[in-house]
């Protein structure tokens, strides 16, 4: 019975501490990430988008410049979005005197890295082939899968979003000219929603 107790204590201790931690992860980061998205759409729009044919099923290699410009946004935009992520989960987890670093958060980045590695991979390919308008589409959904994917270990409101994202990545491929709009919409606007959402409920 004691030993009972014991669990039952340690499992209540586990979900407080998975439910604290990400709501600074799922929060503040949500809306940060978004942000940059956004940041990143518009300059994406202005350096290699504006040519409306590019978005389709054609296949269209993008110029040297083109193609630059594209890694140097999706590098900057990734790397950006990462790091503040971590400041300020970091942050919030000192806070609460919590590590950092355990098993559940190597549980995250592993069942994160699966779909999102994939997706990348497959992103490149379609590049170097030609296929830079089928990027956006591909990019919601392999992030959509990597949510899904990871929501077990994370608040159940990151299914939700996982399922949007998977959503909007779908109607971007059937809507390919407007694939950029979409993009912006799942990336930037529903994260920033779904930061402000999960950062109220769980304040």
């Amino acid at each position: 019975m004691k030993e009972k107790y014991l669990n039952d204590i340690k499992e209540i201790k586990e979900m407080m501490n998975k439910s604290s931690r990400f709501v600074s992860l799922s929060g503040p980061s949500g809306i940060v990430a978004g942000i940059i998205a956004l940041i990143g759409a518009f300059a994406a729009h202005q350096l290699i988008f504006k040519e409306t044919t590019i978005l389709g099923f054609d296949r269209i290699f993008l110029s040297e410049e083109q193609l630059i410009n594209l890694v140097l946004i999706g590098v900057v935009t990734l790397v950006t979005s990462i790091l503040l992520i971590i400041l300020l989960t970091t942050r919030e987890t000192k806070k609460r005197n919590q590590p950092i670093w355990d098993q559940q958060t190597k549980r995250i980045l592993i069942n994160l890295a699966i779909p999102l590695f994939t997706g990348g991979f497959i992103c490149l390919i379609l590049l170097l082939q030609g296929f830079a308008g089928l990027l956006l589409p591909f990019t919601l959904v392999f992030y959509g899968l990597a949510l899904v994917n990871v929501s077990k270990y994370t608040l159940h409101e990151m299914l939700s979003l996982g399922l949007i994202e998977c959503f909007l990545g779908l109607l971007a491929l059937v809507l390919i000219e407007y694939s950029l709009i979409i993009w912006s919409v799942g990336f930037g606007l529903v994260n920033i929603i779904y930061g402000f959402v999960v950062k109220t409920k769980y304040k």
